[in-house]
């Protein structure tokens, strides 16, 4: 007797329909799976057989064929277990066939016929949810994160005998989804603690409000982490869209539990990693590809402290998803692609005593140290960070007067600047796009720092007066191409915050203050330019 059983397979961020087909026919006892199986589902005969027989019914002793198609798509997991469980119960005709029509079984079973989580359960939902709406049957465990699917049909039984009385008595129904609402900022750190530094806070705005990556230089205890760690509580939250994208990456990582308040929120993620990740902890990998911390960070930021402490691969890997928004881990069975739209903030000290440059304490490092230490982050690496800036220690005078006259109101300012402007390139972008002739899709979700270099100068606007000092400032300092558009977009963002439709030359003397210096006559050449646009 054949029967099938639909289920679903994560591949990266996204599903695909799986159907589990069991044949029970007569002959010798045995068992074969085919399909394309890894060893978690092949082990899959045992959980089965257990839990069929510690939940009241029969293992038929007959020849079991289980098929699982597409079968040139790789199978891995324990998620398959359940939909084999049902297949067989129906091929025996312990369980009406008709009773599957219109599910998606998903979840691993122990031996006692319980059900136990498994990972990718969102991306499994959005998918029935988008393409045949039918009821998806998971683990108690991932009830939560399927039904913060919109529209999405769920139900989890805790047990693999009340989920069968419930198919034959036709009393399976979904469960009725859940009130989800956008978290509260109040409890991340607050910007107006920081004292002084007004250059590095005026970089962080920009930064949240372009999605702009941003390095932080300085000694011990100039405030960099303490800066880099206030950047949420300025964020803008998630929009529905964004916040499933980032729901299913987590899902897919094993990083979502029944009660997990990420669910219910809209905070943009924060990843910092420590520097002795490997280099497919940071990008992703393994044997069956997983996402690694820049696609955890996907639409929030990937803070890096201490970064000249990373290992020079690991930090080039970081180029890709940078560039393209997206990784790309390649298999020889099959290349995955896991989104990494993220923000990079980056804090380092500028050599390896921490003090060159240092205003209070002299530098010990040679020269060979120095050179060293400055080629930890690669040419083409650093092109790719909008936002250089160097911080000194605040003097401890700024620090005994910092405290009862903290403005109060200063997380509150920012962030209602950097949501109006992130607000401009939402409706900027979504229009450019709409009018540009051969764009496939809308933009909504673009920023300036991500939008497609096509769009940068129609959206920029620029006057005479500050194209003709970027056009000067690229042949004073060499500027390559991509430096060339990162100015542009951060004075596009700039021009944002001040709430104007144009691009000014005083943005864009205030864009090339936060290019790199690496020489004393880039210094002085990038101090003219910011004093022609400021004049």
């Amino acid at each position: 007797m054949l029967a099938a059983a639909p289920s679903a397979a994560v591949l990266g961020i996204d599903a695909l329909d799986v159907l589990v087909e069991v044949h029970v026919a007569n002959g010798l006892p045995q068992w074969t799976l085919v399909g394309l199986a890894a060893t978690a589902v092949k082990e899959s005969r045992d959980r089965v057989h257990a839990a069929l027989a510690n939940s009241g019914f029969s293992v038929p002793p007959r020849r079991v064929t289980v098929s699982l198609q597409p079968g040139d798509l790789p199978k891995t997991g324990t998620a398959y277990d359940l939909p084999i469980a049902l297949a067989l119960l129906a091929a025996s005709g312990q369980l009406p066939p008709e009773c599957l029509l219109d599910t998606c079984a998903v979840g691993e079973l122990g031996l006692d016929g319980q059900l136990r989580a498994v990972r990718g359960v969102l991306a499994v939902a959005r998918h029935v949810a988008a393409t045949s709406n039918a009821l998806l049957i998971v683990p108690p465990e991932n009830l939560a994160e399927a039904m913060r699917v919109p529209n999405a049909r769920a139900t989890a039984p805790r047990t693999l005998g009340e989920l069968v009385n419930a198919l034959r008595d036709g009393t399976a129904r979904a469960d009725r989804p859940t009130r989800h609402v956008v978290a509260a900022t109040h409890d991340v750190p607050d910007l107006s603690d920081v004292v002084g530094q007004e250059f590095a806070a005026r970089a962080l705005e920009i930064a949240a409000a372009g999605a702009h990556n941003l390095l932080l230089v300085g000694p011990p205890g100039a405030g960099k982490t303490m800066l880099a760690r206030r950047l949420p509580g300025i964020l803008p939250p998630l929009d529905e869209q964004e916040a499933l994208e980032v729901l299913a990456i987590h899902s897919v990582a094993g990083l979502l539990g029944p009660a997990d308040q990420q669910l219910l929120s809209h905070a943009r993620p924060f990843r910092a990693p420590h520097h002795s990740i490997s280099t497919a902890g940071l990008v992703g990998g393994g044997g069956w590809p997983r996402p690694g911390e820049v696609s955890l960070a996907h639409h929030g930021v990937l803070f890096l402290d201490e970064l000249s402490l990373f290992p020079r691969h690991t930090l080039e890997a970081l180029r890709q998803p940078l560039e393209d928004g997206s990784v790309v881990v390649a298999r020889a069975a099959r290349a995955m692609r896991f989104p990494s739209r993220f923000a990079l903030v980056a804090a380092s000290n500028p050599c390896p005593c921490g003090y060159a440059g240092c205003e209070d304490k002299p530098c010990r490092c040679s020269v060979a140290d120095l050179e060293r230490h400055r080629t930890r982050l690669s040419g083409p690496l650093a092109d790719r960070i909008d936002l250089h800036v160097h911080v000194q220690r605040v003097p401890p005078a700024a620090l005994a007067e910092h405290g009862a006259h903290a403005p109060a109101e200063r997380l509150a300012t920012v962030r209602e600047r950097v949501l109006r402007a992130r607000e401009r390139q939402r409706a900027r972008y979504a229009h450019t796009a709409t009018a540009q002739a051969g764009t496939h899709a809308a933009m909504a979700g673009v920023n300036n720092a991500s939008a497609p270099t096509r769009l940068i100068a129609p959206a920029a606007r620029l006057e005479p007066a500050a194209r003709a000092l970027l056009v000067r400032a690229a042949d004073k300092l060499s500027l390559s191409a991509r430096s060339y558009h990162r100015v542009l977009r951060v004075a596009r963002t700039i021009a944002d915050l001040d709430d104007l439709e144009v691009v000014t030359s005083t943005h864009i003397g205030e864009a090339l203050r936060f290019r790199p210096i690496n020489s004393t006559h880039e210094e002085g050449a990038s101090h003219g330019m910011l004093q022609a646009g400021v004049e």
